[in-house]
């Protein structure tokens, strides 16, 4: 077995690894931006400090998928009302003529494309340790401290860790993922020393594993658990008082635990390159649906003016709202999804166990010894007009047959998000562009969508197939 785990970590070590061309054709471009940002700030009028950051810096990038990140450490004096503003002007002008996107973070930056090449520049303070006027101030400490702990050994041991967690789909801390940065890749490979190790004692981690590097905790396990309460707690080198693992959420950290185990049981380059995604035809997608049995509710809206992050926060925190009200109102949800194109299409799907409920629910009520709540009870619904039989007494207390309200889940969502559903729970960025576009799709009417769009199709394939693709 040591043999294939072997075999396995050096084919993919061989496919991940940038060779010299590669590398000098990044490392060229990154030289040049560094250069055009610190002319766009001279430009400016603006004094800073322009740095690589990222995995660039540490030599820890994947070949075919390199990031740029160039940062702009910026005077400590600069007010933080024209903090993002500057910032973003200066990195537009640098980047003129490329695809440029607005990013926002604690404070807005600029991603753009360039030669294929995603480039992200980022504005910080140029601050001492410990002193963060924003959450970016960290990273070139960061940077500092990784890059002479590593070695060409260890550098390619991160690179194995960062593309099994692509491959299983837990890499990436922003909103959308949930998962695990590239910094936290890197702690945890110095952590354990390689990425077998890494994933040897990732197979036994439980809730609340701890991990600190530096410390700076030593034997106060128990205190650092009541600071921090996620799932994984890793001790921030640069910042006792942060958790680097903070954005992980327990659903990703268990597909990561459970990945590691499998791959350590039958090492194969599936979790490294998963396969591609078939989407179902429409026949496929019909048939696939009407087995279930169940149904399949879309709620389907347009354009919502928000960053990403924003945008992706503001959907969870709704979609979890809307999956309090549909149970509520005694709709089983077995299932819930989102998605977005991040540009025109927004969505909340539920699986919940039928469309229809009967029109009387049984309720019930206090135990006959609660003498003063019975008697409330009673006298809410003895003459209600919902009550449709009862009150009885069964089995020692009250109960009645009640008329429900809703019986049908698309009339309860039309009712419930017809004004935006800010009384639901929908976060405000959204709740305009519900009350101006949803709509809500049942089954395979959301064919349309589905043919029409390659991205959703395999979304929705995979979700219909429910299963990791390195299970396979």
């Amino acid at each position: 077995m040591a043999s294939a785990l072997e075999k396995v970590c050096t084919e993919v070590l061989k496919r991940i690894t940038p060779r010299r061309e590669e590398r000098a054709r990044i490392l060229t471009l990154t030289e040049d931006l560094k250069k055009k940002v610190e002319a766009s700030a001279e430009k400016a009028k603006v004094r800073t400090e322009v740095r690589v950051e990222g995995s660039i810096a540490k030599d820890t990038w994947l070949s075919g998928e390199p990031d740029i990140d160039i940062f702009m450490r910026m005077p400590k004096t600069m007010p933080r009302k024209e903090f993002g503003t500057i910032c973003l002007n200066i990195a537009k002008n640098a980047t003129h003529g490329f695809k440029q996107i607005e990013r926002f973070a604690e404070h807005p930056y600029l991603e753009s494309i360039i030669s294929n090449v995603r480039v992200n520049i980022v504005p910080c303070y140029k601050v001492e340790r410990g002193e963060w006027l924003s959450a970016t101030d960290r990273t070139p400490f960061h940077t500092d401290y990784v890059k002479p702990l590593l070695n060409e050994r260890l550098s390619g041991e991160i690179r194995l860790l960062k593309k099994f967690m692509k491959g299983t789909g837990v890499y990436g801390a922003e909103i959308k993922v949930g998962g695990f940065s590239g910094y936290l890749c890197e702690l945890l490979t110095l952590q354990y020393g390689s990425f077998v190790e890494v994933l040897k004692s990732v197979a036994d981690w439980k809730h609340g594993e701890i991990i600190d590097y530096e410390g700076y905790y030593k034997g106060r396990g128990d205190e650092l658990r009541r600071v921090f309460e996620e799932p994984l707690i890793v001790v921030d080198p640069v910042d006792k008082g942060r958790n680097v693992a903070a954005a992980v959420r327990e659903e990703r950290l268990n597909e990561f635990v459970s990945a590691a185990r499998a791959f350590l049981e039958n090492p194969n380059l599936k979790f490294f390159f998963p396969p591609e995604v078939e989407a179902f035809n429409a026949e496929g997608l019909v048939q696939a649906i009407k087995v279930r049995g169940s149904t399949l509710v879309f709620v389907k809206f347009g354009k919502v003016k928000a960053v990403p992050d924003v945008l992706w926060g503001q959907l969870y925190r709704s979609q979890k709202s809307l999956k309090k009200m549909l149970r509520r109102f005694d709709f089983n949800v077995i299932r819930d999804e989102v998605w977005s194109n991040e540009e025109n299409v927004n969505m909340f799907i539920f699986e919940v166990e039928r469309r229809f409920l009967p029109s009387i629910k049984k309720h019930f009520g206090p135990p006959i010894e609660k003498r003063e709540e019975c008697e409330r009870f009673l006298k809410k619904h003895i003459r209600a007009e919902w009550t449709i039989s009862g009150p009885r007494v069964e089995d020692s207390r009250w109960v009645v047959e009640i008329q429900r309200r809703h019986t049908d889940i698309r009339e309860l969502l039309f009712e419930k998000l017809k004004d935006g559903g800010r009384s639901v729970g929908i976060a405000d960025m959204l709740s305009q562009a519900i009350a101006e576009s949803f709509e809500v799709l049942v089954n395979e009417e959301i064919l349309g969508l589905y043919s029409s769009n390659e991205e959703f199709a395999e979304f929705l394939t995979e979700y219909l197939k429910g299963r990791s693709r390195w299970l396979d």
